[in-house]
């Protein structure tokens, strides 16, 4: 599986391969059409509208017309309205590239024909169920109505022709491992919140310090390409079914992402990224902090490209809170979904361990959406209700090493047939059990300057002249399908030799972790004492999801890293421009 950052299979940091766009959502002005019922909040007149013309399409669909005897009915429908306002501004080398506000209204219409025990999305056929089309931006009822209409009158010719496939392939081919129903049975939920707070947006701050932050990386000449991004969304999700489920709830998120490049001599591209996350703009950090961060990432740039190549290695390593972050995620996170568990392409690393002792006995994994901060810090991985319309749950995964549960949908697995509040998806997709706040606890901590000891101690012990420090993380991805090796990757960006002798740690690049997960989580030996956040974007067969990851540093006694795709590139041949010094700006 994979996740996303710059480039990352599934998880990134906010830029990497689909930069999850960071914007402000807020709830429309209500404009009431002349033909429009009495005056309501917008955010019940919408959900109104969604309810009543679900409740018709459930009476009439398979009732009516010449071929009503022939047609089965649908036996579960719901509509999932995603109503959003994004800005987004983009400085590069002090000047300002992009500024943009958007809006859009979407709908996610999902019907089902059969029943829960098989329906028309079984086997390869779970996008069958979903259809999805743009809203008007209005709380016209009559308009509104009329696009819903088309959108399940659309849906239920593809529902149709898919039943007929899986009933005619569940003719024709052998048992299948996992005979689990296809939808669990759910009680429906009812929350109408208020509606996301209003955009607004300081534009002139912001072009400011965005010039100021981009404008840094004129005095490396070293570095060819640099982003600052500000995002900020605010997003009001509308949820009706069948089963009478009725959500409305509000979201809001800011990010700031600061990107950079540059290529060594031999021909290697090297980034950094750094990502930060608020529930509002105004709560982004301040100035100050930006400034030193983006100096210490150009600077530690510039290093890189002379930094030596890495060998290929395998020994003792340490990995940062933010790496492992990542390593859980990417190792343990991916495959505890409920999903992978079932279907004759799925690896199944886990599932037949429920019960069985997976992590060393001092460490916990636990996964829970319903947090919103960890240590003050904001978390990307947050949310109220899922995308199945069920509330969010904490759900504890390992304990004491131990594996409990798995993630889970709407989609039974065997000996899990209810959802615990994981079905995700990004709009236009299919929900299935994803990771939200993937949060890793350890009783065996000791301090950084430990942890350290330890390193040097099993190098010796291995007869290793040094052992691997993993200081920052870009990205990961994991294969998890059976028809290829159980296999994950870890692209770091900040990594250090660690000598035994004493010697001064020495930065070096193009390193890849490699591996294979049942082993990698055998060979935990101590963790450090304080727990790091990663915020990022993860993708997978449901779509671009915001998730967290939270961990300790931990000590390893065998890692495997791998060289990264060398390049060939040479580096910009013509200098650039000379810098002005001065300080006037000529961008209007």
């Amino acid at each position: 599986m994979k996740d996303e950052s710059v480039p990352m299979k599934r998880l990134q940091t906010a830029v990497g391969r689909t930069l999850a766009a960071l914007s402000l959502v807020f709830a429309a002005p209500l404009l009431r059409a002349a033909d429009a019922p009495p005056f309501k909040p917008a955010d019940t007149l919408l959900l109104d509208t969604m309810s009543a013309e679900l409740h018709r399409a459930m009476e009439s669909l398979g009732r009516t017309g010449a071929e009503a005897a022939k047609e089965p009915r649908p036996y579960f429908l719901s509509y999932a309205v995603s109503d959003s306002d994004s800005f987004n501004m983009t400085a590069q080398f002090g000047a300002i590239s992009l500024s943009r506000e958007s809006r859009r209204r979407t709908a996610d219409i999902q019907l089902r024909i059969g029943s829960q025990a098989e329906d028309n999305t079984h086997g390869d056929h779970r996008a069958s169920a979903l259809t999805t089309i743009p809203l008007p931006l209005t709380d016209n009822p009559k308009a509104v109505a009329r696009s819903l209409w088309f959108a399940t009158n659309r849906g239920y010719g593809k529902a149709l022709d898919s039943y007929v496939k899986v009933q005619t392939e569940q003719q024709v081919r052998a048992k299948e491992e996992d005979n689990s129903a296809d939808f669990s049975s759910e009680k429906p939920s009812t929350a109408v919140l208020s509606a996301a707070d209003s955009l607004s947006v300081d534009k002139a701050t912001w072009q400011k310090r965005l010039r100021e932050l981009s404008g840094l990386f004129r005095n490396y000449p070293e570095i060819f390409f640099n982003n600052i991004v500000v995002q900020a969304t605010t997003d009001t999700t509308y949820f009706v079914s069948s089963e009478g489920a009725r959500i409305s709830t509000p979201n809001q998120v800011a990010r700031l992402v600061i990107v950079a490049r540059t290529r060594a001599a031999d021909g290697m591209d090297l980034f950094r990224a750094e990502t930060f996350e608020a529930d509002s703009l105004a709560h982004l950090p301040a100035q100050k902090t930006l400034l030193e961060k983006t100096k210490a990432m150009a600077a530690n740039l510039v290093a890189l490209r002379s930094a030596p190549v890495t060998e290929p290695y395998n020994g003792p390593a340490i990995l940062s809170g933010r790496a492992s972050a990542v390593f859980f995620h990417e190792v343990l996170g991916h495959r505890l979904e409920g999903q992978r568990q079932r279907g004759d392409n799925e690896g199944q690393t886990f599932t037949k361990l429920i019960g069985k002792q997976i992590l060393p006995p001092f460490m916990s994994v636990m996964d829970d959406p319903t947090l919103k901060t960890f240590d003050g810090d904001s978390l990307s991985g947050h949310y109220d209700y899922d995308d199945e319309g069920q509330p969010a749950h904490r759900v504890d995964l390992i304990k004491d090493g131990v594996l409990e549960t798995f993630l889970m949908s709407r989609l039974p697995i065997a000996g899990f047939s209810s959802s615990n509040g994981h079905g995700r998806a990004e709009v236009g997709r299919m929900p299935t059990g994803r990771q939200g706040n993937l949060i890793v606890s350890s009783s065996k901590t000791v301090s950084d300057k430990e942890l350290r000891q330890m390193l040097v101690d099993e190098a010796k012990r291995q007869g290793k002249p040094y052992g691997l420090y993993f200081e920052d993380i870009s990205s990961g991805f994991a294969v998890t399908t059976r028809r290829s090796p159980q296999a994950f990757q870890v692209i770091p960006l900040v990594v250090y030799r660690v000598y035994v002798d004493g010697r001064p740690d020495e930065l070096v690049r193009g390193v890849s972790i490699v591996g294979t997960p049942q082993a990698a989580l055998a060979r935990i030996v101590a963790t450090g004492n304080k727990q790091d956040i990663f915020n990022g974007i993860c993708g997978a067969e449901s779509g671009s999801i915001p998730v967290s990851a939270v961990s300790p540093a931990m000590l390893v006694s065998e890692i495997e890293t791998q060289r990264q795709a060398q390049g060939t590139a040479r580096p910009p041949i013509l200098p650039p421009p000379p810098i002005d010094n001065s300080g006037k700006e000529n961008e209007r």
